[in-house]
């Protein structure tokens, strides 16, 4: 997304690129209007925390560009990534005043802000808004649910190319072949995958010569065919298992 769409976005919802993806979808004028009279822009570099674990959260907000990570503390000081945020995804719980987890972002990271208290009225008085929240929620519970099994049932292979799929499915365009750029670093991948960099990177050159995927440059990655990856992450094309 350029600076000057990014600008057209920030005045004029419509034009916003997670319009019909987001918590907004089933917004009409005036609630956008309502929306818009709450929300403000920002922007974080990569590496830059968003939000630590424990933090007052004063805001609601929807990703609109980049990925960040989501991660939990332990009581030794070991830190797991437990989630990543992609453009449309919802950071925040109403009713809930302060960070479940520490927020990174993975990439630049512009955020899309609503204030809480105000979120909150707008919920209450517009149930739709409500619903369009619980609809997401539970995506993110099956996703969740999901990824407890390709942590634990998985081989090496299949989890690689699980995230690839996701990366690709979420952040590409509808054209052919898809496109993203990987929005995290092997090492990374490797922390959330519960793999080493060794083989994060073995898997992704294995992808590459068998012909799953093709790489451009230092993130891209390329995908001709979507169901043949999701055969290798042991999906169908649906995300349902492969016998």
């Amino acid at each position: 997304m350029t600076r000057i769409d990014l600008q057209l976005a920030k005045s004029d919802c419509n034009q916003c690129p997670i319009r019909h993806r987001a918590v907004c979808a089933s917004c009409d004028g005036p609630e956008l209007d309502r929306l818009a009279s709450m929300k403000s822009y920002r922007s974080w570099k990569a590496g830059e925390t968003i939000v630590l674990e424990g933090d007052a959260l004063p805001f609601v907000a929807s990703i609109v560009i980049g990925c960040a990570t989501l991660t939990r503390s332990m009581e030794d000081g070991r830190m797991q990534m437990v989630g990543l945020l992609l453009p449309s995804d919802f950071v925040g719980r109403p009713g809930r005043a302060a960070a479940p987890y520490e927020v990174v972002a993975a990439t630049d990271v512009t955020m899309c802000m609503f204030d809480r208290p105000a979120f909150e009225t707008m919920m209450a008085e517009t149930p739709h808004v409500a619903g369009r929240l619980l609809e997401m929620s539970l995506d993110e519970l099956d996703a969740a649910r999901d990824w407890m099994l390709v942590l634990g049932r998985k081989t090496a292979r299949e989890k690689v190319a699980t995230l690839l799929a996701i990366v690709l499915r979420r952040a590409s365009t509808a054209a052919r072949p898809l496109r993203a750029d990987l929005p995290l670093t092997r090492e990374a991948m490797a922390t959330y995958l519960g793999l080493t960099i060794e083989t994060v990177s073995r898997q992704i050159s294995a992808l590459k010569k068998d012909g799953v995927i093709r790489l451009d440059g230092k993130r891209g990655v390329l995908c001709d065919d979507l169901s043949v990856l999701m055969t290798e992450a042991g999906d169908d094309e649906d995300g349902g298992l492969v016998d």
